[in-house]
């Protein structure tokens, strides 16, 4: 089975008044499923480098009067990429993208320097390369590689969630 991205988000603990961080949001699938969840008074950041799939979800969510997403061209391998204030979010979810990354380090420092003290975040990612299905293996992010990575920065793993065979998922806790 496939991730399911709103299984994953029902995993997660998001509630009416957060204010969540989509990292990669891409076209928003994600993000309005995280839109829904922390409605009415919550907010979703959704943040991507590709300026056109980020207009196409503004312009989408406008047409579904979903009024909780603000769209953010951010470049997530960069301290501050993401344009959001110091320890402002409650919530990040990083879903399908550490894989793609060549600098994770820097990302997840990023959403160390956004997340409120004991913030959490939500990191789905590919656990091995499937042939032609996900990355090639030399970029899959292994859960061992990923539980290092967050929790050499500052992190602690707060449980794991069922993310489909082909997937894992991990809820870390800002210490």
């Amino acid at each position: 089975m496939f991730s399911d991205p709103l299984r994953n988000i029902e995993q997660f603990d998001l509630r009416d008044g957060h204010v969540v961080a989509d990292f990669g949001s891409g076209s928003g699938h994600v993000t309005k499923l995280i839109a829904h969840a922390v409605a009415p008074t919550g907010k979703v950041y959704a943040i991507d480098l590709n300026q056109d799939l980020l207009l196409r979800l503004k312009n989408e969510a406008q047409q579904q009067h979903v009024r909780n997403i603000d769209t953010i061209v951010g470049d997530l391998e960069k301290l501050g990429g993401t344009k959001i204030r110091e320890m402002s979010i409650d919530r990040v979810v990083v879903s399908n993208i550490l894989f793609m990354l060549s600098d994770r380090r820097c990302c997840v420092s990023e959403i160390r320097r956004i997340l409120k003290p004991r913030g959490k975040v939500l990191v789905v990612d590919w656990s091995a390369s499937f042939g032609h299905m996900g990355p090639h293996p030399e970029h899959v992010l292994y859960k061992e590689v990923a539980i290092k990575l967050f929790t050499e920065l500052g992190f602690e793993v707060e449980k794991e969630i069922e993310a489909g065979d082909n997937h894992y998922g991990i809820i870390f806790i800002k210490k």
